[in-house]
């Protein structure tokens, strides 16, 4: 990997929103270069989530995360936490600029390399930020990367990407076809061969990664990234009547849509981490063939056939723009 001298790259915004901007830069983190308003941020996130995480986060997310040492004094060093996941489950962290091509960042995972953005959001920001910043990956990702079950499941996450990549670009090249000169595609072909298999592992990756809540003892917690490192989602995902609360089930995740823009209508509960690492078990590949037969699940939906721990009111969900 070629270590480069880091830059900030971030999502550009125009009339039509904004438009995610990719990198594949490897740098280090220059923590040197943090300005007192970078770590009154982090002091000002940390601090915050962890008072509203008291009793909403999963036991083993805030066990990790106090393995860790993180603290809101100044934001962590990776070189520091590389010592602790090294020992703990052969993770390490890199310095990335911003959001990675899809190959790319399942390469990484599944190097048991775990990509964190190096740069902080602004003062600005604290409540939204359209794309994933140090905060987000650093407090959000990294603590259960210290569970040896869920670490195992982050890389076997991202061996299955390198694969649904393959398969992807394969379903498209067999259904490319050219006659006299002209580039005709069949896309039913396309779909038919598993040209769909990333958005079907994406889903599975935004369900549980980013937004899974898990069932304990004591009722549901979180462990999403995408909600641990959210206090307005933290809050939602457990305590508002509006959202579903369905039960794991790998192929329904992998033909549900999700929402980008706003809180999700829909979350999945697991019973444990082990879950999660026993639904990488089997061969995918004719998993995103038989979807291919099947239509997209709207994210709000609720079906017959799933465990419905809570069946959301809908309150405030927007009518489009599910992904």
């Amino acid at each position: 990997m070629n270590v480069q001298t880091p830059t900030r790259v971030e999502s550009q915004l125009t009339d039509k929103g904004y438009v995610p901007v990719y990198t594949t830069a490897v740098v280090e983190q220059p923590w040197d270069s943090y300005t007192p308003e970078d770590h009154e941020v982090w002091k000002i996130l940390y601090a915050r989530q962890q008072e509203v995480l008291k009793g909403r986060a999963s036991d083993e997310f805030l066990r990790t995360q106090r393995e860790m040492g993180m603290s809101p004094d100044q934001i962590p060093k990776f070189q520091d936490i590389n010592k602790l996941l090294m020992d703990a489950t052969g993770w390490q962290l890199i310095g990335v600029e911003g959001l990675l091509p899809e190959l790319d960042f399942f390469e990484h995972l599944a190097n048991r390399r775990f990509p964190v953005t190096w740069w902080i959001r602004r003062m600005d920001q604290l409540d939204y930020l359209s794309e994933p910043d140090l905060f987000h990956d650093l407090f959000g990702h990294v603590p259960l990367l210290m569970n040896p079950v869920f670490a195992n499941y982050m890389a076997a996450y991202g061996r299955g990407g390198v694969k649904a990549h393959g398969i992807a670009e394969a379903a498209r090249a067999a259904a490319t076809t050219v006659v006299d000169g002209v580039e005709h595609f069949d896309e039913a072909k396309a779909l038919s061969l598993g040209s769909d298999a990333l958005t079907n592992l994406t889903r599975l990756y935004w369900y549980t990664v980013e937004f899974g809540l898990i069932r304990q003892a004591d009722g549901l917690r979180i462990y999403g990234s995408g909600i641990v490192s959210s206090k307005g989602e933290s809050i939602y995902s457990l305590e508002s009547d509006a959202p579903n609360r369905i039960g794991f089930n790998l192929e329904r995740i992998m033909r549900t849509k999700y929402r980008i823009d706003t809180y999700q209508k829909t979350y999945f509960v697991i019973d444990s981490y082990e879950q999660l690492m026993e639904a990488t078990f089997p061969d995918f590949t004719p998993i995103y063939q038989r979807l291919a037969a099947e239509d997209a699940i709207p994210a709000g939906n609720v079906l017959s056939s799933d465990v419905v721990f809570n069946e959301g009111t809908g309150e405030g969900w927007l009518t489009d723009g599910d992904v």
